[in-house]
């Protein structure tokens, strides 16, 4: 909710000040030169960091899972503020319901997601080695392991793929060609109690609910709020008794990867690093 905040606080701001005329200037501040660019296709550097910001703003407000017509009401506000006109609705008035809105539609949304998820678990259960958890997670083995097996206090390395149940993949170390390495008590619950049953050189499938992956509050853009979530796990290594028992780890924040852009939960805006694994 803090992007929407800052969002909001940005227009507001805006709306103190007579907007400058900046027609025919660059991002350098020179005069711009007619171009062939359009909305839908920019060919500047200005023309493009213009379409970024909108992509930017259209992340911030994925919250509210807006139809088109809902749209068409923000682009409104959004261009009036832009240009310095008269607004249909005071933003001092009406500003302060925009978080109540996100979080309404995040709820609703949660709901839907969770109910989608409950149907796709009892199937997974379902499968010929599968297990469901009292955490309600369904574990499958796939490649049994034969090494070390972690505890909650080691450091693993892992290579895993996280799918949306969908079969939509959100993260992948495959991809990146680097095993992630992380301390098992400083991920979400769903990867503490799954890789804890795995052994070195074994292969896993966790079937995660939302409760013990990324919650109501999900991960956005890729993981949407009551998401279950898929990995496949594949456990490298295991390094005993180094990590501290309770982690220090960083909160996560909406409009990055988790366990998945990196089967770990966004941190910062953007990809996670490589190499990292789904946080708390």
């Amino acid at each position: 909710m803090r992007k929407i905040w800052v969002l909001a606080g940005a227009l507001a701001l805006a709306g103190c000040n007579k907007p400058a005329d900046n027609k025919g200037t660059t991002a350098t501040g020179s005069t711009a030169s007619p171009s062939s660019g359009s909305p839908t296709s920019p060919q500047t550097d200005d023309q493009k960091t213009l379409y970024a910001l909108g992509l930017s703003i259209g992340r911030s407000i994925g919250t509210f899972s807006l139809t088109p017509d809902e749209l068409e009401y923000v682009k409104a506000g959004m261009s009036a503020q832009a240009k310095g006109e008269k607004t249909a609705v005071e933003l001092a008035e009406w500003g302060p319901k925009i978080q109540m809105l996100a979080m309404a539609r995040q709820s609703a949304k949660a709901s839907g997601e969770k109910e989608k998820g409950k149907a796709f678990l009892e199937n997974a259960a379902k499968e010929e080695g599968a297990v469901k958890t009292e955490s309600g997670m369904v574990y499958k083995e796939l490649t049994p392991g034969t090494g070390a097996q972690p505890t909650t206090s080691d450091i693993v390395k892992v290579n895993y793929r996280g799918t949306l149940i969908d079969g939509k993949e959100f993260d992948s170390s495959y991809k990146r060609n680097e095993p992630a390495a992380f301390p098992l008590n400083g991920v979400i619950k769903c990867w503490t109690e799954g890789v804890a049953k795995m052994k070195v050189g074994g292969k896993s499938r966790l079937v995660c609910p939302s409760d013990i992956a990324y919650g109501d509050r999900g991960a956005p853009p890729d993981i949407a709020a009551g998401a279950t979530l898929v990995f496949e796990v594949e456990l490298l290594d295991v390094k005993p008794g180094l990590a501290p028992p309770n982690p220090a780890m960083p909160m996560n924040t909406p409009g990055v990867p988790p366990p998945g852009k990196s089967a770990i939960p966004p941190s910062q805006m953007g990809k996670p690093p490589p190499g990292s694994a789904p946080t708390k």
